[in-house]
């Protein structure tokens, strides 16, 4: 997906600054930060980028796009309760900042759904289990038999503690017998770089990330968490056939902002994520990435997030990842 020309990186402590919320009934006035809790080039960024440059003309206004990774995306995603609900601090959420994130670490301070607006639903990526061709393994069982050969287990990277990579691999390691050690990243773009300079020879990452790698023969996928295989790449098993029929997921994305975010400002970015959604443009990126999307009023999302988090909450729990 292709960068828009406007949007560019500022600083995020500048955040806690801005309009009065009273002044929701013209906004917006000037340019909209969008945070990232992640580094650039992961599916969140580009995704980002990609509904950044989509509902920018109907607002009116750029978006600015402020990457801030760390900590499977709790730092960035913490600081957004505190900032100022005017509707010019808004951030990219999902599967893993709002839902994975906080089952995963007892000293989570937010609440994912009360602490926040939940505005409008991206879409999401699934998950694929993929390898550097240097490790000489094409298909999951052959990883499982070399993983088994060793010691300590093979490594494999992940966007970072708490993100769905990190659970899907934890997953095939608590109830696939997958004898995989966990190499943390700042995000999928900065993990999927040393998975192709082969430092790290398997990665657990969302298919939005992998697959032009993965089209270019630099990287073998093994297994995705689809329901079914997808055509393009009709060789490619889903977990359910590998015999993990729970692990049919997709890493999703959306946007949301600060709580008592006004209606006003509600209303306007959900519709206008809404309507990108319908454009050629948007859907060419994301059948590219095998993303699902789903139009969403602010109601209806809000009660997604919540039904995710009684979902993978238990989940979470019960796997080894808290390493």
């Amino acid at each position: 997906m292709r960068r828009a020309p406007f949007v560019a990186v500022l600083c995020f402590a500048s955040c806690l600054a801005g309009s009065s919320p009273g002044q929701a009934a013209d906004w917006p006035t000037k340019p909209i930060r969008l945070v990232v809790p992640s580094s650039a080039g992961g599916a969140a960024d580009l995704l980002a980028r990609t509904f950044a440059t989509a509902i920018s003309p109907s607002l009116g206004q750029q978006f600015v796009i402020d990457n801030r990774p760390g900590a499977g995306g709790a730092i960035a995603t913490e600081a957004m309760t505190r900032v100022e609900p005017d509707g010019y601090t808004l951030m990219v959420s999902g599967l893993a900042y709002h839902v994975l994130g906080p089952a995963l670490n007892p000293n989570t301070t937010f609440d994912p759904v009360r602490d926040f607006t939940h505005i409008a639903h991206f879409g999401g990526s699934p998950v694929a289990i993929a390898v550097h061709p240097s490790l000489g393994v094409k298909t999951y069982k052959e990883l499982l038999e070399l993983a088994g050969k060793s010691s300590t287990g093979l490594d494999y990277v992940s966007p970072g503690v708490g993100t769905v990579g990190h659970v899907v691999g934890e997953y095939a390691v608590s109830r696939g017998n997958l004898k995989l050690r966990h190499v943390p990243y700042r995000g999928g773009g900065t993990a999927i770089v040393d998975l192709l300079a082969g430092h790290v020879k398997v990665g657990s990452l969302t298919w939005a990330t992998t697959v032009e790698h993965v089209r270019g023969g630099k990287l073998i996928p093994l297994a995705i968490s689809t329901a079914q295989r997808l055509p393009e790449f009709p060789e490619v098993p889903t977990f359910t056939e590998l015999g993990h029929p729970e692990m049919v997921l997709t890493a999703w994305f959306s946007i949301s902002g600060p709580a008592k975010l006004p209606e006003t400002v509600v209303d306007r970015v959900n519709m206008a994520v809404n309507d990108a959604l319908a454009t050629p443009e948007v859907k060419k990126a994301m059948d590219r990435d095998a993303s699902l999307t789903k139009a969403m009023t602010p109601k209806e999302f809000t009660a997604f997030v919540q039904s995710e988090v009684t979902k993978w909450t238990p989940v979470v729990k019960t796997l080894a990842v808290n390493k």
